[in-house]
């Protein structure tokens, strides 16, 4: 057993946990944070991604140990406070970016770190930023015009 301390949407946690316990696995048992979805578990679907100091990651890749002292962002934490959305989460409620919703969490997730890095993506760009997340119901369309309305939103374009 080893302990880690990790940051998760601002609030640092210390747990005790198994070596080989997964990221993904801590955010949803330990902390009972379980917007992050576990889908495939071999880093093919993007349904448990997350920000780790930043930057989009699949949770069911990082192991806690190795998120030690580091900050992490889920979609739990990703709005400035609970009575409001994060552009990113308003573009998919405004363009019907989803349907079961499954992936959604994930895909919001690398969405919004595509647009901390650019803030005026292509549609090339957005869907080559989502190509590690896997959608079954809604054929992304609707999920590349959701980003496209979070970078209007974002950029203050959107009405």
């Amino acid at each position: 057993m080893t302990t880690v301390t990790i940051t998760v949407n601002g609030e640092t946690h210390s747990r005790t946990v198994e070596p080989r316990q997964l990221l993904v696995h801590f955010l949803r048992e330990e902390l009972g944070l379980t917007g992050t979805h576990v889908g495939c578990e071999s880093t093919l679907c993007g349904a448990c991604t997350v920000h780790l100091d930043g930057q989009a990651v699949k949770s069911c890749t990082v192991l806690a140990v190795q998120a030690d002292g580091q900050d992490v962002t889920t979609i739990e934490g990703l709005a400035p406070n609970r009575e409001e959305l994060h552009p990113m989460q308003m573009g998919f409620w405004e363009k019907h970016g989803l349907q079961c919703g499954y992936c959604t969490p994930g895909m919001i997730m690398a969405a919004s770190d595509l647009l901390e890095r650019n803030p005026n993506p292509s549609e090339s760009e957005i869907r080559h930023a989502l190509e590690g997340n896997l959608c079954r119901c809604t054929g992304y369309q609707q999920i590349v015009e959701a980003v496209q309305e979070a970078a209007s939103i974002t950029r203050g374009e959107a009405g």
